[in-house]
């Protein structure tokens, strides 16, 4: 299981299901929830562009999704890919919806580092707006992915990452995670991925544990109940390139990580096992 080797061939498919609901808009870090997230999913299909890049230019090894959820629920790239579900990796690589100029620290050669602008492509937007319909968005990417599974039985399963910073307004999510983590490939399960940005004063940072103690309240225990066991390929990966220590039964969920640690936890869903 989780054993198939991805290619042009058999893509396998990551799909974002991201809150974008009011409370996104609250202080996390040095910016906004939403804007610490989009960041986070920007830099993260740039990393997914870069391991595609061969000389002659973009495989198509993966197809990506972004569902968003708040006042809507649905696709939420922005610019040219406005409105699609999925999309092969090179069709994202062309079609940033605009590119920002970013300060980025670089070393200077003597031990130090430097500022320089860089130029930062944006796909996805930072937005926060009523309320938190989990369970819709949660049914929408079941559809979505039965249609690709449809498509592509033979594939690595598709890996879902679902970022939230609350409690579902539409009722218990447990049936909709559970759903689709029954969806499944020839090569095994769908993965789910819960990172969870919490309000609690108890909440403590927490990376992919074991067990549901420490967790400050019923809506962390739901999405930590709701996420799918890493494989053994993604434990190996923690432990070896994040020296994250963890051990078999660590559960694909984050709380309250800061920034470089959710894009670590990204990493880790999104690392192939097998590239050709």
């Amino acid at each position: 299981m989780y054993s198939a080797e991805i290619s042009r061939s058999n893509p396998s498919c990551f799909l974002f299901i991201i809150d974008r609901s009011g409370s996104m808009s609250d202080p996390f870090g040095a910016s906004t929830k939403a804007e610490s997230v989009s960041d986070a999913i920007n830099r993260l299909l740039q990393n997914l562009i870069i391991k595609c890049a061969k000389s002659e230019g973009i495989r198509d090894y993966y197809h990506v999704g972004v569902i968003g959820y708040g006042s809507s629920v649905g696709p939420a790239f922005g610019g040219v890919l406005a409105g699609k579900e999925l999309v092969p990796i090179s069709e994202i690589a062309d079609n940033p919806s605009r590119l920002e100029k970013r300060l980025k620290k670089i070393p200077d050669g003597a031990g130090g580092l430097v500022e320089q602008l860089v130029k930062f492509p944006v796909w996805f937007d930072p937005v926060a707006n009523g309320g938190t319909p989990m369970c819709e968005a949660l049914n929408t990417a079941h559809t979505i992915l039965s249609q690709w599974i449809g498509e592509y039985a033979h594939c690595f399963p598709p890996v879902v990452i679902h970022i939230t910073d609350g409690e579902s307004t539409d009722g218990d999510p447990t049936p909709a995670m559970e759903q689709l983590r029954a969806l499944a490939t020839d090569d095994g399960n769908v993965l789910l991925f819960n990172l969870h940005i919490s309000d609690n004063s108890s909440a403590v940072e927490l990376r992919f544990p074991e067990t549901a103690d420490g967790l400050p309240d019923q809506y962390a225990r739901v999405l930590y109940e709701g996420s799918s066991v890493l494989t053994p390929f993604m434990i190996r990966v923690a432990n070896q390139e994040h020296e994250l220590n963890l051990s078999d039964g660590a559960r694909g969920f984050v709380l309250n990580a800061d920034l470089t640690l959710v894009i670590q936890a990204l990493d880790i869903g999104t690392r192939p096992a097998n590239l050709r």
